[in-house]
């Protein structure tokens, strides 16, 4: 039985009971192994839960215990403020083509640990535009489950797929957190950051009251990726905001364990365009 919705199941409102019946059939499945004597592997059975992503130590991750947390939650389908953080966790559709030029799509991939990852978005294409980003694992491609297929594999089936239309089955980037924050009367919204990572939050500041945290990467400023991004030129992308911004940030273990695995030398040649609707 396989973890990943189907295209019919992949209608927002189903998606997380799509995936937390399949988990727990699983789980199911694995106690009645146990139960009867023989020998199972759960975590390896249960893979690609949400509890897993790109190798990492099962344990790192669920020792992680971020505040207001919605685990589980899906990504929401458009933008939005949210009052207080937002942790993001789920399965989202995202729906592309190919560029009628290049015939491409403007991304590159990597498997790691039985998945396929994000490694690469180019700046303004397809691939950015229909909202694919640096990190996010790949587990459909028009309905066919692509968990076990090595990089060769997956572009090859890209090349093959329909050029006017390409739907990915896409799982966020774990533990990323959504903060909504209000400028002051100078225009400071309450945190400070090294090398896109953050290490002040102001007290009493609206970043302190909904949720910011330290040792967290930026990750995206109004759903602009600003991954790779200078400091200066990410403080300017906040300065640009209106009074209202909401900030993306990932934890430091997870951002370090994706940039590792997907590679630092892309991340200032990738998309930081601002998201567009099509």
């Amino acid at each position: 039985m396989s973890l990943y919705p189907t295209l019919e199941d992949m209608e927002v409102s189903h998606m997380a009971v799509t995936q937390q019946a399949a988990e727990q059939k699983l789980t199911q499945n694995a106690i009645t192994a146990v139960g009867a004597g023989e020998s199972i592997d759960i975590a390896s059975s249960l893979y690609p839960t949400l509890d897993e992503w790109m190798g990492m130590d099962s344990k790192a991750m669920q020792l992680y215990q971020p505040l207001n947390s919605t685990t589980g939650a899906i990504a929401p389908v458009t933008g939005g403020h949210q009052s207080h953080a937002e942790i993001k966790q789920g399965v989202r559709q995202v729906v592309g083509c190919k560029d009628p030029g290049s015939g491409k799509i403007g991304l590159s991939v990597e498997s790691i640990s039985k998945g396929v990852f994000v490694s690469y978005v180019e700046s303004g294409s397809i691939a950015a535009k229909a909202g694919l980003r640096f990190g996010d694992q790949i587990v459909q491609i028009n309905g066919q489950p692509v968990a076990g297929w090595n990089k060769k594999k997956t572009i090859e089936f890209l090349k093959k797929a329909d050029p006017s239309q390409i739907t990915f089955a896409v799982r966020d980037r774990p533990f990323e957190r959504t903060i909504t924050c209000v400028k002051d009367s100078g225009g400071h919204i309450g945190f400070q950051f090294k090398k896109g990572k953050i290490n002040a939050i102001v007290k009493d500041s609206s970043a302190a009251r909904n949720g910011m945290l330290t040792d967290h990467f930026i990750t995206e400023i109004d759903g602009q990726n600003v991954v790779g991004m200078s400091d200066d030129k990410i403080l300017k992308v906040i300065k640009s905001k209106d009074r209202t911004v909401t900030v993306t940030v990932m934890p430091e273990f997870v951002y370090d364990h994706m940039v590792k695995h997907l590679g630092s030398s892309l991340k200032k040649h990738m998309d930081h365009s601002e998201p567009t609707e099509l």
